[in-house]
Formats: C-alpha cells, structure tokens, sequence
C-alpha cells in the first residue's frame, strides 16, 4: 500500500515537473525475474525508471544511505536494499538472487554510480547476477537531464538475448555479458 501511495505521488510529481515520459514498457515481462540494467545520471533515476511501470521494482542502494534518517527507513519500504561500496558481498548477491527467484524485478545500474560521459566503465555484477539467476536481462536508457519543465525520457529495450553466454566457460563470459548489456543501453540512449 505504501509503494502504490508513493509511486502514484512520485508519478504526479516527475510528469509535472521533467514531463517524464517512458516508451518501450510493454518489454519489460509481466511475471517472473527480471534484471532492469539503466544507465545512471542522476539520484532521481530508480524513481524515474519505477513510477510508469506496474510492477515493484527492488534497487540496491548503497549501504550508506540507509543510515540517513527517515530517507533510509523509506527506501528500505520501497524495497531498495543495500551493497556496500568497493564490492557486493555475499548478503547482498543472496538478496538479489531471492529477489529474482521469488519473480521481482530488480533494478540495477551496471556503471555502480552515476555517469553522465560514458567515463566509467561499467562493473561485472549486473551480468554475473543475470547470468547466474537465469532473469530476463531488459536494458534501460535515460534520456534527458531533468531540467525542470524539460522533457526526460525513460526508454526500456527488449530483454537481451545472453542464451549463447550460458553455454561458455572462462573468465571472459562477465565481460562480454558486461559489453553486451552497456551495447544495448548505449543503443536505446543513441535511438531513444
């Protein structure tokens, strides 16, 4: 009841003030795990990728925003969960791993922190826990810089086809999965 109060809230409040619009949700599954890999630019971003669409979806966070007061009880009932900086541990893959087992949606930014060049190079995690889990790996793009009164947009891919990956054996396969993931959302933001 809580995330349907707040997503309906945030929903008003991101089309009034960035015209947020998305496109593409109909690729995103209607059940079962589901990896939502997005390019990061601002903290506005996880709202911004949930609010249009009609399932949860659950973000990690970084550990250290969950000790803010009030701010991290909220994200906690939003469903976020929290990695700590420098590494996943072991908790946090387990979380992921239920998550994705139990059917939700996980939201993850394959950069591990905003990036508004394209300079960072994305981290291995989001293709190893797609990988591993067997989800449905959907790339995202934002497009826009949530100028007030300016349109952002939010654009979701088809789930990417990572079948052939499944198959191979090497210390390779996380970095093609990585590129492969970056190649689709850097797509989306090019065609978007």
């Amino acid at each position: 009841m809580f995330y349907t109060m707040i997503r309906a809230l945030l929903r008003l409040i991101y089309r009034v003030l960035f015209r947020l619009e998305a496109s593409g949700k109909e690729h995103v599954p209607k059940e079962g795990g589901v990896v939502l890999c997005s390019n990061h630019i601002s903290l506005l971003d996880p709202p911004a990728i949930g609010i249009l669409l009609k399932r949860r979806i659950r973000f990690m966070a970084k550990a250290e925003l969950f000790n803010i007061p009030v701010f991290g009880a909220a994200i906690k009932a939003l469903g976020a969960f929290p990695v700590k900086r420098g590494g996943v541990g072991k908790e946090t893959i387990r979380t992921a791993f239920q998550l994705l087992q139990d059917g939700d949606i996980m939201g993850i930014f394959p950069e591990g922190t905003r990036n508004t060049d394209q300079s960072t190079a994305a981290k291995k995690g989001a293709a190893m826990i797609a990988l591993r889990s067997g989800a449905a790996v959907v790339p995202v793009a934002i497009i826009g810089s949530y100028k007030l009164f300016r349109k952002t947009r939010v654009v979701y891919g088809p789930p990417i086809d990572m079948s052939d990956l499944l198959e191979q054996k090497g210390s390779d396969v996380l970095e093609q999965a990585t590129d492969r993931i970056m190649d689709h959302i850097n797509r989306l933001k090019r065609e978007g």
